[in-house]
């Protein structure tokens, strides 16, 4: 069987008062997107910074292809290509002398891979990095996590000031160096972030590993908030409304409707046939949101053996 790309056992962080990270079990096969989806706080940068062997864990352990992530953890970075949420400052150095700076650390990279980085994500290194906007420090991080084409990415909070078109170009990238072999670590706080590139993704919350999941229950527990105008005079399909699969927590005030609607939007659709709908806007809810969603109904949380 193939040694994991990244696998920890039992790590913990105790910062005390309950923050922190415990008793975290992950297993990341080779060549996986692995999404880490959490809200804010929930101790994404934490894992990630306890595997980076950039804080020491207060127990467990985790190891990347096999090497021990604190024993080891040189070795560790050799094999990995890190971007963290807080990009460093360089201050006065330009794109190019940081880009030297970390490709001289690695023993050389490939300038035709760098250049080609560059031209994907519309990067001048020739500017100085206090010029860059928070958007163009992003690809500067994205540039120096890929250039060396790692066995493994960690990326916290990789798109992050992207706008759309780059961020569509970033998932691109993810899904090329998937099949070119590496695997991708991805810490997010966005739900639909995750459904573009990832295999599989735990949900951490409150330091703790709460499930494991597919993209099918992932498409499960998504909801989003929609809005409805109808055309004055126009009959409302209420009822076809609340009978729609899915559909819950109909409301008609005049000629606006609100609703939430779980899973596809078909159904909805289905019931609306016929209606004149003159305005729909549809909001997806924060992650913390659809955590409270999904754990109403459960008395505990449904924390892994």
């Amino acid at each position: 069987m193939a040694v994991a790309a990244l696998s920890t056992s039992r790590l913990t962080k105790d910062y005390g008062g309950g923050h922190g990270l415990f008793d975290l079990d992950l297993v990341i096969h080779p060549q996986q997107v692995f999404g880490y989806l959490g809200p804010n706080g929930a101790g994404k940068t934490t894992t990630i910074r306890c595997v980076m062997g950039m804080i020491r864990p207060t127990s467990g352990s985790a190891h990347v292809f096999g090497i021990d992530c604190m024993r080891d953890a040189v070795e560790v970075k050799k094999r990995v290509g890190y971007l963290p949420g807080d990009i460093p400052q360089f201050g006065g150095m330009t794109g190019t002398e940081i880009v030297a700076y970390f490709g001289g650390m690695r023993g050389g990279v490939d300038a035709k891979r760098v250049s080609g980085l560059c031209d994907r994500f519309d990067l001048d290194l020739g500017r100085r990095f206090r010029e860059y906007s928070s958007g163009n420090k992003q690809k500067l991080g994205i540039v120096l996590a890929f250039m060396h084409a790692p066995d493994l990415l960690i990326l916290d909070e990789p798109t992050g000031g992207l706008d759309p078109l780059n961020r569509q170009e970033f998932y691109r990238l993810l899904r090329e160096e998937r099949d070119s072999g590496a695997t991708v670590f991805l810490s997010s706080h966005v739900l639909s972030e995750v459904e573009h590139v990832c295999d599989q993704v735990g949900i951490i919350r409150a330091g703790r590993l709460v499930r494991v999941a597919d993209l099918a229950e992932l498409h499960r527990i998504r909801f989003h908030h929609v809005e409805l105008e109808f055309a004055d005079g126009s009959d409302i399909p209420e009822k076809a409304m609340r009978h729609a699969e899915g559909v819950t927590d109909v409301k008609v005030e005049g000629h606006i409707v609100t609703c939430t609607v779980h899973g596809s939007f078909a159904p909805l659709l289905d019931a609306l046939h016929g209606a004149e709908v003159t305005n729909l806007v549809s909001r997806e809810p924060s992650l913390e949101e659809m955590f409270l969603e999904y754990y109403q109904e459960r008395s505990e949380l449904p924390l892994l053996p």
